[in-house]
């Protein structure tokens, strides 16, 4: 998710089965090994992210073609470029939620955001791309969680702030266009504080306890939607660093009776300077976001994208560009609609025959017509219409 936040204070609560939270063994053994987990991306030697690693330390499955087609069979439309592409590239269980809803039944969608920062930057933005593709796709209801209560503790914010910050990017979660007829936002100090009868007097630590990251994925947390659906499956689209937690709640879930939540997980996406993990909302010139201005994208891409091009133009007319480090071309493969003259590309420039300058400026003028297209989104998203979504009302129309 977008991403995810946990407390640390979870990871005591994972078993033994599924302790294993570092993709290199162990719970930090090994040094030189790669450690991804919902509180830590580190790469093994600065370098990128071995997700085929990831895949097998976690046990979670690969999504293959296969899928692909399935899913364009079942909801009679293309697949989204990031399933295509491979951007969300693992799942737990994706299988029986494809096989539930060709039988004719339904189930919902549970994604989420730590709001922290006053605006989302583009890797923010690409789980509600792709959750609003799958609402959009399938017709089922969806629930977003905004962990306010675990930024106010984790990053020293106050609970004003808090409550702010969840406002701000609720706007920018909803300028991704959500159907408002199958969508419920919720904030946690709003809704979770309710359900645990907390007031404002109780200290923060206790109404951060309860795992409410997993509450979520069960029906029953929200019976002015799924009253009397407690065998309703949940599909959460999430990073695949948040998959530790959630082994912990499929292995909770058959306990207190209910449906292992099912998974399906996407790569990082890279900062500007690299592939080497995850875009950090810490460094602004490391991530382009929705509140950058066209000059603002263009100085960063030009100034800070890294290339796979060569050092000069007679050697990278010789040698071509590689393809495998190349940050406008992975950004690219995130945004760029069209497959074949995504392809084009490809070709051409790792042939040498397409510059770096050439592929910087077409990812200057993808970049600034999807945030410019973000921005007039987010402009229509008025007081009001956040409440409207945050309002907590049955969805009539959730499932027609």
């Amino acid at each position: 998710m977008s991403r995810f936040p946990s407390s640390q204070s979870t990871s005591a609560m994972v078993e033994e089965p599924t302790k294993v939270v570092s993709a290199g063994g162990g719970d930090r053994e090994g040094e030189d090994e790669q450690v991804v987990n919902p509180w830590e991306v580190t790469a093994k030697d600065g370098g990128k992210i071995d997700y085929d690693k990831l895949i097998e330390k976690f046990g979670c499955q690969r999504l293959d073609e296969s899928f692909v087609r399935r899913v364009e069979r079942l909801t009679g439309r293309p697949a989204h470029v990031f399933l295509r592409r491979g951007v969300f590239f693992a799942h737990r269980d994706f299988n029986e939620i494809l096989d539930v809803y060709e039988r004719g039944e339904k189930f919902f969608l549970y994604t989420g955001r730590g709001p922290s920062s006053e605006a989302l930057h583009l890797g923010h933005l690409v789980p509600f791309m792709f959750t609003k593709y799958l609402q959009d796709a399938f017709k089922v209801p969806l629930v977003i969680q905004l962990t306010d209560d675990e930024k106010c503790m984790w990053k020293n914010l106050t609970v004003e702030e808090s409550k702010r910050l969840a406002c701000e990017n609720v706007k920018d979660i909803i300028a991704c266009g959500f159907d408002i007829t199958r969508t419920f936002i919720f904030s946690d100090f709003s809704y979770v504080v309710g359900i645990f009868g907390f007031t404002n007097e109780d200290h923060i630590g206790k109404i951060s306890f309860p795992p409410v990251q997993a509450v979520p994925s069960f029906p029953s947390s929200f019976p002015h939607l799924f009253s009397g659906k407690d065998n309703l499956r949940c599909l959460i689209p999430c990073a695949i660093d948040q998959d530790p937690y959630f082994r912990m709640t499929r292995d909770v879930a058959p306990r207190i009776g209910y449906q292992k939540p099912a998974l399906i997980e996407s790569s990082f996406f890279p900062a500007l300077q690299g592939e080497t993990g995850k875009m950090s909302a810490s460094d602004p010139n490391s991530a382009i976001y929705v509140t950058d201005s066209s000059k603002d994208i263009k100085n960063k891409v030009n100034r800070y994208a890294f290339s796979g091009g060569q050092d000069s133009i007679e050697n990278h007319r010789k040698y071509g560009a590689n393809l495998e480090v190349d940050i406008p071309v992975k950004y690219l493969g995130f945004f760029l609609e069209d497959d074949a003259e995504l392809d084009h590309i490809k070709k051409e420039y790792g042939a040498g025959r397409m510059l770096t300058g050439e592929i910087k400026k077409r990812l200057v003028e993808v970049l600034s017509e999807l945030v410019e297209r973000h921005r007039k989104a987010r402009a229509l998203v008025t007081d009001e219409v956040v409440d409207a979504f945050m309002a907590v009302r049955p969805l009539p129309l959730m499932f027609s």
